[in-house]
């Protein structure tokens, strides 16, 4: 892994960690899939814009445009959408959290459904991920945290799963940003038509919705996609998901920052676990990549 992947590892995980602060405030002052659905109409818009620039086509291969349609659907109508909307009532770090437990999920999900099998570092990763989230978990539920937002994250990062798995298919083949622009319209169109049957739309106008807006528009919502798709056809999809270790931690630290959020010293416990685990599983999976069926026929996060 050369310098220049490490760089942008390192640059994804702090944008993507950093959505969840700026969902959190957006939700203060609107509806959360609405806001969400203008969000991709407005980043997809700009991301074609941008790959028509390039001299990049829409003349997507079968394999892009099944790929892009799932990942559209589970990753920014699903996983965004629920988590937009579970924000409502929990913390951003926590949501964080959560989310950043998908690259357990993936490696799971890759033993049980796929017979992927993994190094004793990769199962003790996984045990230590489980460990830390039931720790977390414990701690928030003695608090009296609201278990319908939890809910909601939980299904939003399985949604995220599926929408890694499924993600090979869309780097393969060139038109990168092409595919970014077109996966964040599918989630906008999905959005649009949800929006008006589960909440009521409202939006209060003010300095803070503005730039909390724009920034997860631009940042997490374009620039970190792009960069994201770019690593995976850089280093691929078991390399690049290593950087996943450090989005508890930015999510935590910029939730801490902005939002003044407070963490217990068992919550950090529990996210240092998490993220050793996160870790131990991405680089036993590296390790065996040559040797994975899974890695080759799928290359999940």
């Amino acid at each position: 892994m050369d310098a220049r992947a490490i760089a942008m590892g390192l640059a994804f995980a702090l944008m993507w960690s950093s959505a969840f602060t700026s969902a959190r405030i957006i939700v203060q002052d609107a509806s959360p899939l609405f806001s969400l659905a203008v969000r991709f109409l407005i980043s997809g818009l700009i991301g074609v814009a941008i790959a028509r620039a390039m001299g990049q086509t829409w003349r997507l291969t079968p394999g892009q445009w099944r790929a892009t349609v799932i990942f559209g659907i589970c990753q920014n109508a699903l996983y965004l959408g629920l988590n937009f909307v579970a924000m409502q009532w929990i913390e951003a770090s926590l949501a964080a959290i959560i989310a950043s437990t998908m690259p357990l999920l993936v490696a799971l999900a890759g033993w049980a459904l796929f017979g992927e099998r993994l190094r004793p570092l990769g199962y003790a990763g996984l045990a230590a991920g489980i460990l830390g989230v039931a720790l977390i978990m414990g701690t928030r539920l003695g608090a009296g945290v609201d278990l319908l937002g939890v809910g909601l994250c939980v299904i939003g990062v399985l949604a995220l799963t599926a929408a890694t798995l499924a993600l090979r298919g869309a780097t393969s083949g060139g038109n990168f940003m092409m595919v970014v622009g077109l996966q964040m319209l599918i989630g906008s169109a999905v959005l649009f038509v949800a929006a008006p049957l589960t909440e009521d739309i409202f939006v209060t106008p003010t300095w803070r919705l503005a730039a909390a807006f724009t920034y997860t528009t631009i940042v997490p919502g374009l620039m970190a996609t792009f960069i994201w798709v770019l690593l995976l056809n850089r280093i691929g999809a078991v390399r690049a998901a290593t950087f996943h270790f450090l989005n508890p931690v930015f999510g935590v630290a910029v939730a801490s920052m902005l939002l003044g959020e407070k963490l217990g010293p068992l919550d950090l416990l529990g996210v240092a676990i998490v993220t050793g685990g996160i870790l131990a599983v991405q680089l036993a999976r590296q390790a065996d990549r040559p040797k994975a069926g899974l890695s080759r026929a799928a290359k999940p996060g």
